[in-house]
């Protein structure tokens, strides 16, 4: 069986394959490939109000598209203090083109002079065989955002966001670590059970 990863963002790919790989129990039997697989996928529009519904959104368009098992996800970042911004919109919310540090250094910005950093990575994932219902799991992970980026590892706002019960961000404390306790982590534990 083939599992499509319904993402072109090859930090989710590597960082989602890695997962899936670690219970090779579950996944002896299954192909796991991105849609850089299939370069004339539809590019689907991530305009819903809930992250379950643009994974659900996307997962659906894959699983129709490839006729296979496709999995998506959609997740964010929410701040406290910004009353949860970026939120759904985390990846746009310094504009369609912004790079990470561009989105880095926009989230620090907005939080100068705040004492309250409280923040949680939220991640939606959902499942879809084809011609079926999305099944979907969400996964949270808590903790706050530095005054600074550190470390050199994961993608989006990784050097920002240390998790509770650590010191380090993300983005120090490396993708074995990040991969057992991030937001995704907890989502595609409960997802496995989908697939």
């Amino acid at each position: 069986m083939k599992l499509v990863l319904a993402t072109h963002n090859q930090g989710k790919v590597k960082e989602l394959t890695k997962m899936l790989r670690s219970d090779a129990g579950t996944l002896q039997q299954i192909e796991v490939v991105s849609l850089k697989a299939y370069p004339d996928a539809p590019e689907v529009v991530e305009d819903g109000e809930t992250y379950m519904e643009n994974a659900a959104k996307k997962a659906s368009a894959i699983a129709e598209y490839t006729g296979c098992l496709a999995l998506a996800d959609d997740a964010g970042l929410e701040v406290d203090a910004l009353n949860g911004a970026p939120g759904i919109n985390s990846k746009r919310w310094a504009g369609e083109d912004a790079t990470d540090a561009i989105r880095i250094a926009k989230l620090l910005q907005a939080l100068e002079g705040s004492t309250d950093r409280r923040a949680r990575f939220i991640a939606a994932i959902a499942v879809v065989h084809p011609n079926s219902v999305p099944k979907g799991v969400l996964g949270v992970c808590e903790g706050y955002i530095t005054h600074a980026p550190k470390g050199e590892t994961g993608f989006g706002y990784d050097p920002v966001f240390v998790p509770d019960g650590y010191e380090q961000t993300f983005a120090e404390l490396g993708e074995d670590i990040k991969n057992q306790i991030s937001h995704r982590a907890k989502a595609l534990q409960q997802a496995l059970a989908l697939l």
